[in-house]
């Protein structure tokens, strides 16, 4: 049975406690893994609430990463010169598909779209940091948003 989907990914995701218990289990995962560990040599507790942040205002929530946090630039060039590689990105996939089957609501059509926000965004984090620190990147855009018909 398919239900219409009207509410926002941020909404249909549980809100900001939704996102943070995503994050939060995912990074638990991700500092546990040898291929993963080592590009967040430099994590702290705080990246999980700012992932989160991101996350709400990605998927049309408050828009308060790019008020309090830098917006779509500081995400960017905090990848630079990390160097992720395609198996990184695969298995940061993988934990991220963990994470979202044990913390977001049971619905096929929206775990699929946040996973499919994912991909994209991972894509974008390794080509970005091939690039050094301090790359110019120009400039990007506002934060992207994600709904039920993938960028919007």
């Amino acid at each position: 049975m398919s239900t219409e989907h009207t509410n926002t990914l941020y909404e249909a995701v549980g809100g900001a406690d939704a996102l943070r218990r995503l994050s939060e289990t995912f990074y638990k995962g991700v500092l546990a893994d040898p291929l993963l560990a080592p590009v967040f040599a430099d994590f702290t507790a705080t990246h999980v609430e700012h992932v989160a942040v991101w996350l709400a205002e990605v998927f049309s929530g408050p828009a308060d990463f790019t008020a309090e946090l830098g917006g779509h630039q500081a995400l960017l060039r905090a990848h630079l010169g990390l160097e992720i590689t395609e198996e990184q990105r695969l298995r940061w996939m993988e934990l991220m598909s963990s994470a979202v089957e044990r913390e977001l609501p049971d619905d096929a059509l929206l775990r699929r779209r946040v996973l499919e926000y994912f991909d994209w965004g991972t894509r974008i984090a390794k080509d970005v940091s091939a690039s050094a620190p301090g790359s110019d990147l120009g400039e990007p855009g506002p934060t992207p948003r994600w709904g039920w018909d993938g960028l919007a």
